[in-house]
Formats: structure tokens, C-alpha cells, sequence
């Protein structure tokens, strides 16, 4: 059903609020327009609170001085062992265990998955969302696909522990804007991947207006504001928005695993994440990789001023950066690389609404096209014009006590392959995601017991994830010979 044009009151307080605001330019074309546009811009006008919108800008482009007038440096550190585990160097017991209780946990119905998924594939060369592509292996699965049949597998894996029949781990997927529509178009296509359309859940992140340098919210046409994506903080907003928490609430969900869709290695609902997580009893755990070297461009894991949070590679002194960890020659200290990859209890979420909006915003300063409100002609700008404003996803993380974090480091080769440039590029580009997916497989198989010869070194092994999930039940395979590139299949 089309939006209706505003009755002359709603206009009124609206144009009002906005006007009280510093923003009624936004009204500029009001007048000039058909039926149906007037309607959509009021439709998109009112989804803003123009007041909220003017203070949450003026924080993010004059973030609050420390007391010492911005002198002191905080204090990081390491977090402190309490606080974080190695895959590397745990005992296989309490990796068996934390499976273990990952696997009861799924197979109780108490585990759900959030896939940030509001990408497109613009640097890929694709106007698709990047959920949908294509990294070129044998099978020509999409990276939405992996991660379903991941999905399917661990389910598998929970009910043949437990003896249980019906396992479900709900998926619920976050686009944007322009990727919610295509995103649903191709979960339909290809039938959910297996999965039932009852539990796959596809929802919008919200938008923030954009900013001009003045201060001012740019429209995009005569009838349109221009707006950006609020961020991969925009999920916690979202989750409340978009009902996910309550259905969540409805299915009894306890322990949430929440990643990035370029990430073509990521365990789903990893059971020894989950289960490590739900143990420890904390509320936001986070999987980290180990910093290649001290230059490499990271965010890390840190305890900052006692409290979790992020630091990004710029903010760390090369010096600081380049020290050793004084139990571990040749490991830096610093080295907990952030991968977007995150544990939350269900408890936690539930108190979103409490503190969404006290989360800082960031600026992004960018060449945004905007309506020139003499002639209302869109015009690109050659230089940065304006702000966008984003929430990053562990802007939460300060808010807690370090008891209630915790930290997990995994193997990048088993975990970790983003998927960001074009084909070519040489680094975390379609043909070092089928690499590594290749790879992983050949390195699965070479110990169940199977021979594996190529012409081509660097050949590999797929295995569907509907056959092994982390390398398990490959036995079949064992005195055999495979000649890569090889694609393994359910039979």
C-alpha cells in the first residue's frame, strides 16, 4: 500500500519540530511535489528525531575532554588471563568439554545466531549483497550457503549427541536497506539452503541521516534525505526494532553467536565458543586471532582503564605495539586482533533498550550527494562535504565489568579469511577465501588419513559443510587418495 499524504496537522507539528531543530531546510521542496512524494519524505521524515539527531552529532564531532584536558593516555594492558583462553594452548579436555556443553546448549533449543549481513559486494565488482557471492570453489557455493549448511551441520551434530529429534538454531540476518530486499529474493531462490523458512529471520539495520559540515541534515533529491547505515552498532538498536529479541524471548534462546558474513571460515554457532562462553558465565565474549606482526593494521583486544574494549592499530604507540609477551618469546604482547566475532547472553540483549542510546557515534567523513537547495539539482561533490554517522559493535564492551568478558583465541587458517577486495588483489580476495577454504579441507582429510596428490601445490580439498563441520567424521576417507582440487559431498 502506498503512504498517504500527511493531513495538514501532522505536517504541521512535524515541520515544526524540525524548524525548532535548526533543520526545517528539509522542507525546502515541500510544496513542489506530487502526492506520493510528499508522502514518502514525511514517511522518512518522521522516523527521525530531529533533536536527537543535532546531539548525537555535535557529541561525535566534539567528543568529551578528559578532565586533564586530553593529555592522560589510558592505561592498556593485555586483558588478564582471567579473562581469556587459546585454543593453541588449552587442554584437550577442556576443549572437549566446552564442545560438549556448546552441543547440550544447541541441542536444548537455546542457541541462536545473528549474521551482520548489510554489505554489498561494491568492491567485489558486485551490486549484490556480499552474502550472495561466489568465491570461485568447485562447488560454486554462495558465502550465505556455507553458512547455512554450517548451520544444518551443527544442528545434526547436537541431536546424534543428545538423542534428540527437532534441533533448531534460529538464524537471523541483518541487511540494510538496499540489501533486504535482494537478500530475501535470494534466500527464496534457493529455498533457505535446507534450512525452514520459519527460522530465518531477515531484518534491517537502521539509517542515520547524513550530515553537512554545518551541521545541517542533507537531502539526497527534492523528496529524499539522504541517510547512511547506522553501523555494525546498529545491531543492538535493531534487534529491539525489528522484534528479534522478542522472538528470542518466545523461543527461550539463552546464548547468542553474532559474526560478519565476509568471513567465509566462521564457525556457526560453534559449539566450543558457545559452550567456553555459557561456562565462564559471562555476558559478551569475543574470538579473537593473533596478530600476524606488530605493524599489521588490527584492532586489538585490550583492558583499557580496567574495562574491555577496542583499540584500533593507530591508536598504539609502535613501540608499545612491537613489545614482547615476557612469558612467550617472539609473541607480542598486544596481539588479540578483533574479528567481529561475538558471544552475547540473551540477559544481556534484554537490556538494550536501557543504554542503546547512550552508545557514542563515530564520524566518517565522506563526498555525499545532496539536493542544492537554490535549485534542487543533486550535485557530486569532489571533496568531503558532509559526515556520516556510525555505532560500532564493541562500543558496548567498556560497559562491562572484565568478569563478565571474556576472550577467545583461535587458529586464523581454521577461523579467519575476510572477504574485502576484488578478485586479484592478492589479500582477502575471493581467490584467498577459496584458498583457505581448500586448504582447511586438505589439512581435515590429511588426518583422517587420506593421501592427498596435486600437480598444483596450492590445490586443495572442499568439503561440504554438510559432511564435516570442523573436521570431524571424515573417517570414510581414511588409506584413500584424493587428487586436488577435489569437492567432498554428502552422498
Amino acid at each position: 500500500m502506498a503512504p498517504q499524504e500527511p493531513t495538514p496537522q501532522q505536517l504541521s507539528e512535524l515541520k515544526q519540530k524540525y524548524t525548532l531543530a535548526g533543520q526545517g531546510q528539509v522542507f525546502t521542496f515541500y510544496d513542489s511535489l506530487s502526492s506520493e512524494d510528499k508522502a514518502s519524505l514525511y514517511q522518512q521524515l518522521a522516523l527521525f528525531d530531529p533533536t536527537y539527531i543535532n546531539t548525537i552529532t555535535a557529541k561525535a564531532l566534539a567528543p568529551p575532554e578528559t578532565n586533564d584536558g586530553g593529555e592522560a593516555k589510558p592505561s592498556l594492558e593485555p586483558l588478564p588471563a582471567s579473562a581469556r583462553a587459546s585454543i593453541m594452548d588449552s587442554k584437550s579436555e577442556d576443549i572437549d568439554r566446552w564442545y560438549s556443553e556448546g552441543l547440550d546448549l544447541i541441542a536444548a533449543n537455546k542457541v541462536g545466531v545473528v549474521l551482520m549481513a548489510g554489505g554489498q559486494g561494491t568492491r567485489l565488482g558486485s551490486s549484490a549483497p556480499k552474502g550472495c557471492f561466489d568465491i570461485g570453489l568447485p562447488s560454486a557455493k554462495s558465502l550465505f550457503q556455507i553458512q547455512a549448511e554450517r548451520i544444518r551441520k551443527v544442528e545434526e551434530l547436537a541431536a546424534k549427541k543428545t538423542g534428540t529429534s527437532a534441533v533448531t538454531v534460529p538464524w537471523y540476518v541483518m541487511t540494510s536497506g538496499p540489501t533486504r530486499g535482494p537478500t530475501e529474493q535470494f534466500f527464496e531462490e534457493h529455498n533457505y539452503f535446507g534450512l525452514k523458512p520459519e527460522n530465518v529471520s531477515i531484518f534491517e539495520q537502521g539509517v542515520l541521516p547524513c550530515i553537512s559540515n554545518d551541521g545541517k541534515i542533507l537531502l539526497e533529491s527534492k523528496s529524499k534525505v539522504a541517510v547512511a547505515p547506522d553501523g555494525n552498532g546498529g545491531i543492538y538498536n535493531a534487534l529491539v526494532e525489528s522484534k528479534v529479541l522478542d522472538d528470542m524471548k518466545t523461543r527461550g534462546i539463552e546464548h547468542i553467536h553474532a559474526y560478519c558474513v565476509d568471513n567465509c571460515l566462521v564457525k556457526v554457532a560453534d559449539p566450543v565458543f558457545i559452550g567456553f562462553s555459557a561456562l565462564s558465565n559471562v555476558d559478551i565474549a569475543t574470538k579473537v586471532v593473533r596478530k600476524r606482526n606488530a605493524t599489521e593494521s588490527v584492532g586489538l583486544i585490550v583492558c583499557k582503564n580496567g574495562r574491555p574494549d577496542v583499540v584500533e592499530y593507530s591508536e598504539i604507540d609502535p613501540a608499545i605495539a612491537a613489545e614482547e609477551d615476557p612469558k612467550q618469546a617472539g609473541v607480542l604482547k598486544f596481539r588479540a586482533a578483533n574479528i567481529v566475532n561475538h558471544y552475547y547472553s540473551f540477559r544481556f540483549l534484554e537490556s538494550i533498550p536501557q543504554w542503546a542510546k547512550t552508545l557514542p557515534h563515530h564520524v566518517a567523513r565522506k563526498k555525499i550527494p545532496y539536493a542544492d537547495l537554490e535549485s534542487g539539482e543533486t550535485v557530486k561533490p569532489a571533496k568531503a562535504n558532509g559526515i556520516k554517522l556510525e555505532q560500532f559493535v564493541f562500543d558496548v564492551f567498556p560497559m562491562l565489568e572484565m568478569s563478565k568478558f571474556a576472550c577467545m583465541e583461535v587458529r586464523r587458517e581454521d577461523e579467519f579469511s575476510p572477504l574485502k577486495n576484488a578478485r586479484g588483489t592478492g589479500e582477502d580476495d575471493p581467490d584467498t577465501s577459496k584458498y583457505e577454504i581448500m586448504a582447511q579441507g586438505r589439512r581435515w582429510v590429511q588426518a583422517a588419513g587420506a593421501t592427498v596428490v596435486s600437480e598444483d601445490p596450492k590445490a586443495g580439498v572442499e568439503v561440504s559443510p554438510l559432511l564435516s563441520y570442523g573436521g570431524e567424521g571424515l573417517e570414510e576417507f581414511a588409506g584413500k587418495l584424493i587428487t586436488a582440487p577435489a569437492l567432498l559431498n554428502v552422498d
